[in-house]
C-alpha cells in the first residue's frame, strides 16, 4: 500500500485561481466545476494560497446583507496551506486526513501546483487496493 502515491490518484486538471481573481468569479469556477476549494497560484504556478467553499461562504454571507459583494480571492484565502508532493504515499496522506486537516490538498512538484487530491481520491485508492487483496489467492 505505501507503494501506491499520490500522483496516482490526484486530479491533474485541477481548478486554480488567481490572488486577484474576483470572489465571485472564483465561487463560480468552484461550483461550475464542483469543487470544494482550489489552489490559489501566482503567475508561475506557485501556491500562494487556497480557497475553500468554506471560506467563500463567510465572506458571501457577510456581503449579501448589503449585497455588496467585491471581495477578491487574495482577501479571503488562507495562506497557511498544507499540500502534498506527488511522491507521498496515499497511505500517510490517508492517515493526516483522519484529524481536522483540510479535505483538499494541493499537490506541489518543484515548487509548482501540478494537481490536487482529496478525501474522495483517497477512498478510491484504498478501495482499489482492498479489492486486490481480496481477489489475490492466497
Amino acid at each position: 500500500m505505501d507503494s501506491i502515491n499520490v500522483k496516482e490518484h490526484m486530479d491533474r486538471h485541477p481548478v486554480m485561481l488567481s490572488p486577484s481573481m474576483s470572489l465571485a468569479t472564483a465561487v463560480e469556477k468552484l461550483l461550475d466545476n464542483k469543487k470544494l476549494g482550489a489552489p490559489v497560484v501566482d503567475a508561475d504556478g506557485k501556491l500562494v494560497g487556497f480557497l475553500s467553499q468554506q471560506d467563500c461562504l463567510a465572506v458571501m454571507l457577510k456581503s449579501s446583507y448589503h449585497c455588496d459583494l467585491t471581495a477578491i480571492v487574495k482577501d479571503c484565502m488562507r495562506t497557511d496551506v498544507l499540500s502534498v508532493e506527488p511522491n507521498t504515499s496515499v497511505l500517510a496522506l490517508a492517515e493526516q486526513m483522519l484529524g481536522p486537516k483540510p479535505k483538499v490538498y494541493p499537490v506541489i512538484d518543484d515548487g509548482k501546483v501540478v494537481g490536487t487530491i482529496n478525501r474522495t481520491n483517497v477512498l478510491a485508492a484504498i478501495n482499489t487496493y482492498m479489492q486486490q487483496c481480496y481477489l489475490t489467492p492466497a
